[in-house]
């Protein structure tokens, strides 16, 4: 079967499955950026299963050429099935699948996608090329382009321990004075999520260094809830 004919059965799939009355409180959530067929994520999940699995087999070109039809697509679950197909196939991708990855974060970007593509997609990406990991962590923060500098500080999201410390700290360092919300928020996401791995480097990081007050804020939410004594330190 064409690219296209999968593109089409899977956009046809979803809109079969339009609810109007959903519809506008999820455009609403995501500040309108985009339309929506108003289905909420575990009947998606069970209307794209088939073509998920049948993705499976997929090529990787076939497998690009199909997420970036469907980014083409305007509705956003339409752009949630292609990471979705993007997903089954991340674990074996070709050394060039960054530079796609790298394509769909400037394509019709938000958060949603973005923190997918970046902890998700890239995130094991790096995990197989790992000598690829500074050299876009570097590339991506340096970005003009926001939406790569957030990516930057979320490859590593899911590592726990096997995160590079000193490339993860470096890269708050470069981007903690920005005023940008997303920019501020994903510090203190990356901050929360390695505190529950090396609490004691976190906290000296912050002891240390001067966040914007919503990224230490974020920073320490896992600790102030689980460990709280541990923050008399600071």
């Amino acid at each position: 079967m064409s690219t296209e004919r999968i593109v089409s059965e899977i956009n046809a799939a979803l809109a079969e499955h339009r609810d109007d009355q959903q519809r506008q409180p999820m455009e609403t959530y995501m500040k309108n950026h985009f339309p929506f067929y108003g289905i909420k994520t575990p009947e998606r999940k069970k209307i794209l299963a088939p073509f998920v699995n049948d993705s499976k087999t997929f090529r990787e070109k076939e497998r690009f050429e199909v997420a970036f039809q469907l980014f083409q697509m305007p509705e956003r679950e339409c752009h949630y099935a292609a990471l979705a197909v993007l997903e089954k196939g991340k674990k074996a991708v070709s050394p060039e699948a960054v530079e796609f990855y790298r394509e769909l974060l400037l394509t019709k970007p938000w958060w949603d996608t973005v923190d997918m593509i970046a902890s998700h997609l890239c995130g094991e990406y790096f995990k197989l090329y790992p000598q690829q990991l500074r050299p876009y962590t570097e590339q991506f923060r340096d970005s003009d382009f926001m939406w790569l500098r957030r990516a930057a500080l979320l490859f590593q999201l899911k590592y726990k321990g096997e995160t590079d410390q000193a490339l993860l700290f470096e890269t708050i360092l470069c981007l903690k004075d920005e005023k940008e919300f997303f920019i501020e928020k994903a510090i203190g996401w990356a901050l929360r999520e390695y505190s529950k791995t090396d609490h004691d480097a976190v906290i000296d990081f912050l002891s240390t260094h001067e966040c914007r007050p919503l990224s230490r804020r974020e920073g320490l939410k896992w600790l102030k809830n689980k460990q709280p004594h541990l923050l008399d330190r600071l």
